[in-house]
């Protein structure tokens, strides 16, 4: 656990006033968010960075909309307005019981049930009015032939376009409620294995729902294999093999590239380790 900052103290105060605070902790140092959680009260989302800020209400409507959506299972729904400190903004949201399964463990029923949900939920046009930003941006692989690709080393131009070329040639789909980050500490169970909520939808988009059985790869390829279809799986295996799905979804959605040396820097390690 890493102990809160007194400013994030302060911001959870604010918005949670009379709530004890003792054993709030940071879940994680965050890239765009900090997330304070106060154990069986609410987790308490920080924005880190401009972009984080400027995206922090959209993603609070996406919250709302998929918590009266009637999921199976539970999704943070905002406590409070977004409230702004300086330049920061900051929303506490509803707390989730349950834990994330161990790297590795599942089985592919469970799988299977967290997919089928949330590829499930209608993408009626109020939620693709906060959930589709495609148009605010460059295709993803636009991004890729033109700020990644490039950048690789020398060995990875070719093979990173051939993969390139391997996903834009798979059939295409009809767009899907995609979590985008669906794997580890984001999706938790009882201690009897009941599916009780699944959490951080930031990256969620309107995409191909392969992309979502790539992410559950976290309990490991062959459970996923299991759990979906052959189709499914082949196409999850291809848009993985690129750079790493977990990578790549960073690229979707109309999300600007900042970085991409650092993209670079991230994705070259792994390309290395699958080799």
């Amino acid at each position: 656990m890493i102990k809160a900052a007194p400013d994030l103290l302060e911001i959870a105060s604010a918005l949670l006033p009379g709530a004890r605070l003792d054993d709030a902790f940071v879940a994680a140092d965050g890239n765009v968010h900090d997330v304070l959680l106060v154990p069986g009260v609410a987790a308490v989302r920080v924005s880190t960075r401009p972009l984080g800020a400027a995206s922090m209400p959209r993603r609070v409507e996406v919250l709302r909309q998929l918590a009266s959506a009637g999921l199976p299972f539970q999704v943070p729904h905002p406590l409070t307005p977004v409230t702004t400190f300086g330049d920061r903004a900051a929303v506490a949201v509803s707390w989730i019981d349950g834990a994330a399964l161990p790297e590795g463990a599942g089985d592919p029923a469970q799988v299977a049930e967290v997919l089928e949900a949330v590829r499930s939920v209608p993408l009626g046009d109020s939620l693709m009015a906060v959930l589709d930003d495609r148009a605010q941006g460059p295709s993803w692989s636009t991004i890729i032939v033109e700020e990644i690709i490039p950048r690789l080393p020398a060995r990875w131009r070719s093979e990173g376009l051939r993969r390139l070329e391997s996903v834009l040639a798979l059939e295409p789909v009809p767009d899907a409620l995609v979590h985008g980050d669906l794997s580890g500490s984001n999706v938790h169970w009882s201690a009897d294995g009941k599916l009780l909520g699944v959490l951080d939808w930031d990256m969620a988009m309107p995409a191909d729902p392969a992309i979502d059985a790539a992410q559950m790869a976290w309990h490991g390829w062959d459970t996923v294999r299991r759990a979906v279809s052959e189709t499914t799986y082949r196409r999850a295996r291809t848009w993985d093999a690129l750079f790493g799905i977990g990578h790549l979804v960073a690229t979707m959605n109309g999300r600007p590239m900042t970085s991409p040396d650092g993209f670079v820097a991230a994705i070259v390690p792994w390309l290395e380790r699958q080799a």
